[in-house]
């Protein structure tokens, strides 16, 4: 009795023909791909930076400083993979997949929570004239422009006006993170110097489905001067999922060659809990030489509401800078902070970053 192949279902015979099924699928798929039209070229790019600094910290809001070796410093380290290809008239397809890293550990993310790619992670479309669609895990244009209107860039360490916006040893006055995921989001092209980008984010925090996450942004760039205005809505914090805020940001940046100047506006207005806070910022880098720049800010925020908090916070930061070379960078800091009724604290700092 010659024994018979057979599937679960017990029909004879049955795995053979899965089996053919699947080849001939795969020789048709190769077939077909073949016969695909290449229409432009295709890349891919590896890219990152690693930073390290070393200080000796005592905020306004803490009784005691400590000393402490960190992961970042001016920028949070970070690596990423990014490609695009060329699909005929002016049109690409994109991706990015970026993950911060704290190298002074060698762990994943800015901390525990933060995922694989939690920097960004998007595929989407562009095209010259129409501008740039991405859909996914994308940086808020708020902290972008907040970014571009200090001299200390996107530091969650060492800036005035990012420190006191997001960092909670800064009392920091925004909500959310500097990164929204199930973000649709549309990058208009430049028209005479002036773009926007608008940011939707849907809410998937339990029972706050439909309480959708906002930004609407416009910039303007002509020579010397940079113009960012945002207006940002955020209704699905994970740390505040039932808190509403609204965030309003204004400035300019210029660069007057000996000298370029930063300053910025912000305000939020918390109607959840009815807190509300004015930031005020300035700023400027001055380059000593080709190759090195002195940095100051100074950032100052008040809570407007409820009346009987009305607390004033002052920061500032003062750094030298020297590129080593056109990728690894060296700097000194130092960095003072004081919130009333609080005794006043300093930072002194250096560090060192490196891209790749």
């Amino acid at each position: 009795m010659k024994n018979k192949i057979k599937s679960l279902t017990g029909r004879p015979y049955a795995g053979m023909k899965i089996i053919f099924a699947a080849a001939l699928s795969m020789v048709w798929g190769a077939a077909n791909a073949q016969a695909l039209p290449d229409l432009g070229s295709s890349s891919v790019q590896m890219y990152g930076l690693i930073g390290m600094y070393v200080d000796q910290s005592k905020l306004s809001s803490t009784p005691h400083g400590t000393v402490q070796e960190g992961g970042g410093g001016l920028v949070t380290s970070y690596w990423g993979i990014r490609g695009q290809e060329d699909i005929g008239a002016g049109t690409r397809i994109i991706f990015a997949l970026e993950s911060f890293f704290r190298p002074n550990t060698g762990q994943m993310g800015r901390n525990t929570t933060d995922g694989l790619f939690s920097r960004n992670s998007y595929v989407g479309v562009t095209n010259d004239a129409y501008g740039t669609l991405k859909l996914g895990l994308q940086t808020t244009q708020t902290y972008l422009n907040q970014s571009m209107l200090n001299p200390f860039g996107s530091s969650v360490v060492f800036s005035p006006l990012v420190t006191q916006s997001y960092v909670a040893g800064y009392n920091g006055t925004v909500l959310g993170d500097t990164v929204w995921g199930n973000t649709i989001g549309y990058y208009s092209p430049s028209f005479a110097g002036l773009s926007g980008v608008a940011q939707y984010s849907v809410s998937t925090v339990t029972g706050r489905q439909g309480r959708d996450n906002l930004g609407l942004h416009l910039m303007y760039k002509n020579g010397p001067l940079q113009v960012a205005l945002s207006a940002q809505r955020v209704r699905a914090a994970i740390a505040t999922p039932t808190a509403d805020q609204y965030l309003y940001l204004a400035g300019a940046t210029w660069d007057a060659n000996f000298a370029k100047f930063y300053g910025a506006f912000q305000t939020t207005n918390t109607t959840t809990s009815q807190v509300g806070s004015h930031t005020y910022e300035l700023g400027v880098s001055i380059p000593v030489n080709a190759v090195s720049a002195v940095l100051a800010e100074w950032a100052i925020t008040r809570q407007t509401a409820p009346k009987e908090q009305n607390t004033v916070h002052n920061t500032g930061s003062l750094a030298y800078a020297y590129y080593l070379s056109k990728r690894t960078q060296v700097y000194g800091i130092y960095s003072y902070d004081k919130i009333s009724a609080h005794p006043s604290g300093s930072t002194y700092g250096v560090g060192i970053q490196h891209t790749f």
